[in-house]
């Protein structure tokens, strides 16, 4: 697949707060508006919060949603920051219903939705929206991501249940820490996404049905199926820490419901069909997974590879 490069005659994009330089031709003028929906996020949502000063966007609406937290991070984080707009849906609907309600209250041309655990790099912020705006036909956009070690992270994804199983693996993926430009792909992470306002009202939001984990898939996936592209920006970097808030609710668990919000979409969007070929492909791939790290004395691999396949057999689609 060959990397999406700026057309020639792109429009400049003057973030709001900047100024257009002498000689530079009429800008087109985008507001952002960065999303962030917190549970029990504790210290990480304040260096979440802190790390937008240098995304290179100047004073970007930040909308941070609170599900219910009982750690005071979310009060504490709004009273150190006073610029931040609270809003507290006094219950955990999930991340899709609550990063929807952020949407609703959001104000900007472009919707950043970005995970409290991930704190991105200078500059970054401003590049994801830049490579939205610039890129024919594009209607989201996500940045790349790399662990608190600077190891690479996997941020996007194909539609296809086994090309997805198959190739969007640590082997199948090595082409893709390469790749240094703008790209098209089939769905990013909402670690760290951009949207266009508009867009993402014309697709009704993200679909509340998925709790935590699918609602970003599902969200590209009807994105493709209006025309809209979606692009990967390496460039656009986030450090993305462990996964806080999935880990307090799901634990070990968390694997299998990754796996699950993956059988929701292939139920809803693709049919039976796609969802017993997803299904007896992802039980066979984590079950030789399980056996293998059996073998080697991985206890914990094996159980949390262990649960996967147990998701995959009694995955129920009407399920909550």
């Amino acid at each position: 697949m060959k990397s999406l490069r700026r057309p020639r005659c792109a429009p400049v994009l003057l973030l709001d707060g900047d100024r257009a330089g002498a000689g530079r031709r009429s800008p087109a003028r985008v507001t952002v508006s960065v999303i962030i929906v917190n549970w029990n996020a504790g210290q990480a949502l304040e260096a979440c919060l802190a790390s937008l000063a240098a995304g290179g966007v100047p004073a970007p609406e930040v909308v941070l949603v609170d599900n219910a937290s009982s750690d005071g991070s979310a009060r504490a984080a709004s009273a150190r920051h006073p610029q931040v707009r609270l809003v507290e849906t006094g219950a955990n609907p999930g991340f899709a219903a609550g990063a929807n309600r952020g949407a609703e209250a959001a104000r900007g041309d472009v919707l950043v939705f970005l995970n409290p655990d991930a704190r991105v790099l200078p500059g970054a912020l401003a590049t994801l929206v830049e490579a939205l705006a610039r890129t024919p036909g594009a209607g989201i956009a996500g940045g790349g991501l790399t662990g608190e070690g600077g190891r690479w992270q996997p941020a996007a994804a194909r539609f296809g249940p086994l090309a997805h199983l198959l190739l969007d693996t640590t082997l199948g993926r090595l082409g893709a820490r390469l790749r240094r430009v703008p790209h098209r792909v089939d769905w990013v992470y909402g670690t760290f996404m951009a949207v266009g306002r508009d867009l993402f009202r014309q697709l009704g939001g993200f679909d509340p049905r998925y709790f935590l984990y699918g609602e970003d898939l599902d969200l590209c996936y009807r994105a493709a199926r209006l025309g809209a592209r979606t692009i990967h920006v390496p460039a656009a970097r986030a450090l993305h820490g462990p996964n806080l808030s999935a880990a307090q609710r799901f634990g070990r668990g968390r694997e299998a419901e990754v796996v699950k919000g993956e059988m929701r979409f292939y139920a809803a969007r693709g049919g039976p069909g796609a969802l017993r070929v997803f299904r007896a492909a992802a039980a066979c791939k984590f079950g030789l997974k399980t056996a293998l790290a059996a073998a080697l004395g991985r206890r914990a691999a094996a159980a949390t590879y262990g649960r996967v396949v147990r998701a995959c057999l009694t995955f129920a689609p009407d399920a909550s």
